[in-house]
């Protein structure tokens, strides 16, 4: 191999340590580049929508950043905790976006990747593909709570709070990106729509055929209300009856995935995760049709934009899949014995695996191996934690943060290694302090609320 081969090769396994050294660890910075005026107007609006689910609440902020000044600085790891579940999964994956762009742009420059990941349109596109993959993996969250608690719990309010707060988050993009006022009708639509899942999941835990019908007949006059507002929107870029079946497909996967839940089929996981890739996929079409409508700076379909958005959505799968396996773990009749935690955790591997073979097809089938198997025994530290939090062992839970910040050394040897020193382990070894502490956090979260 050449030098030119291995610098680069260097580079892009770099940025890929890091990205993964820093998801949920808290990358801050703005997304986007700047247009004509009117772009980079919206280009700072849908940054500043993206940028407000990255914060939770004051105490989130104040507890994670407490915490790392103890752990990630040298000293003993502290979780960062604020008691709802859902904010702090919220905290977690929303720092996934900025870690795949940052990410990507190292990824396009080493490889040649041809396009702008950061444009305009790239940002549009990533934060559509965030927002909406969120939407699927907030709501199967909630169904999930209110079959294991009830449909008024406090811990159903707490999930459906997050969601709402997607949901507002998700019509401020919608707004700023059409440089139109729409976000107050785009707002009552979709809290609608949600409305209709919450009535159908309610019908089919209590086999109410009537009640799961007339669900889908609300679902279904939403998908027109839907399709009409996005054709007005774009212009007829993107014409109303193509939107209404891009959503009959929202409707059709996830409610496959909750009947699976409310029947307690394993297999609901992995219906959960295709219901997200289908709005993965509805992200690029919509960013398609407002960019051509708006005249936005870039290509939301370029190979760089399209890296960017296929990272954000690996990424933050990644964070929520781990987030549904320790809930699992809690709610499921059995705990980590159980038929349904074995599926959560199939789920979250699978994901495990893909991160796995994009490092084996850089660095080598070898080196992939090897990062599976770190990235695998890391994962049994966090489940191990999970166990002795829902039990009160808190000599268990000290030996199992003992444990996380021993794989942090190891990893970062791993990475400077296959980067050629680019990244030093020291440093990859205190941003996994700060993925430590803020996924233990969010799992001291799911003890409190869910194993009383």
């Amino acid at each position: 191999m050449n030098t030119s081969t291995t610098q680069k090769t260097a580079t892009v396994l770099g940025t890929l340590a890091l990205a993964l050294s820093l998801a949920a660890c808290g990358a801050d910075g703005g997304g986007g580049s700047a247009g004509g005026e009117s772009s980079a107007s919206a280009s700072a609006s849908m940054s500043a929508s993206a940028s407000a689910s990255m914060s939770a609440s004051p105490s989130a902020s104040a507890s994670r950043t407490e915490g790392m000044e103890q752990g990630a600085s040298g000293g003993m790891l502290m979780p960062a905790s604020t008691g709802d579940p859902f904010a702090d999964a919220r905290t977690a994956a929303a720092h996934m976006p900025k870690t795949a762009e940052a990410m990507a742009t190292g990824l396009a420059t080493a490889a040649d990747v041809e396009g702008d990941p950061a444009s305009d349109a790239a940002t549009l596109r990533a934060t559509l593909t965030s927002q909406l993959q969120e939407h699927v993996y907030l709501a199967g969250m909630t169904v999930a709570t209110a079959y294991a608690t009830d449909l008024e719990s406090p811990e159903t309010e707490l999930a459906s709070a997050a969601l709402d707060e997607n949901s507002q988050e998700l019509a401020s993009t919608i707004e700023a990106a059409s440089d139109a006022e729409t976000s107050e009708a785009f707002l009552k639509l979709w809290r609608e729509h949600i409305g209709y899942f919450v009535d159908y999941a309610a019908a089919a835990k209590g086999g109410d055929e009537a009640g799961k019908e007339q669900a889908m007949a609300d679902l279904e006059g939403y998908t027109q209300e839907a399709g009409a507002f996005f054709e007005e929107l774009t212009a007829g870029e993107l014409p109303a009856e193509a939107v209404a079946e891009s959503l009959r497909g929202h409707v059709d996967t996830l409610t496959v995935a909750i009947d699976g839940f409310a029947a307690g089929d394993p297999a609901a996981y992995e219906d959960l995760r295709m219901a997200a890739h289908h709005v993965g996929e509805a992200a690029g079409t919509i960013s398609g049709g407002v960019v051509t409508a708006t005249g936005m700076e870039g290509d939301p379909m370029d190979d760089a934009a399209t890296l960017r958005a296929q990272l954000t959505y690996d990424l933050q799968e990644h964070v929520y899949l781990a987030g549904i396996a320790v809930f699992t773990a809690y709610t499921a009749e059995g705990g980590t014995d159980s038929e349904a935690f074995t599926a959560a955790a199939g789920t979250l591997d699978a994901n495990s695996e893909a991160l796995a073979e994009k490092i084996g097809s850089l660095a080598g089938e070898e080196q992939g191996t090897a990062f599976l198997e770190l990235w695998r025994e890391h994962i049994g530290f966090f489940v191990d934690y999970a166990e002795a939090r829902a039990t009160g062992d808190s000599e268990a839970a000290e030996q199992a943060l003992m444990d996380l910040d021993g794989y942090r050394p190891q990893a970062g040897e791993f990475f400077d290694e296959i980067s050629g020193g680019e990244l030093p382990a020291a440093d990859i070894a205190e941003g996994l302090g700060m993925h430590v502490e803020t996924l233990a956090g969010a799992i001291d979260s799911m003890a409190e609320s869910l194993t009383k």
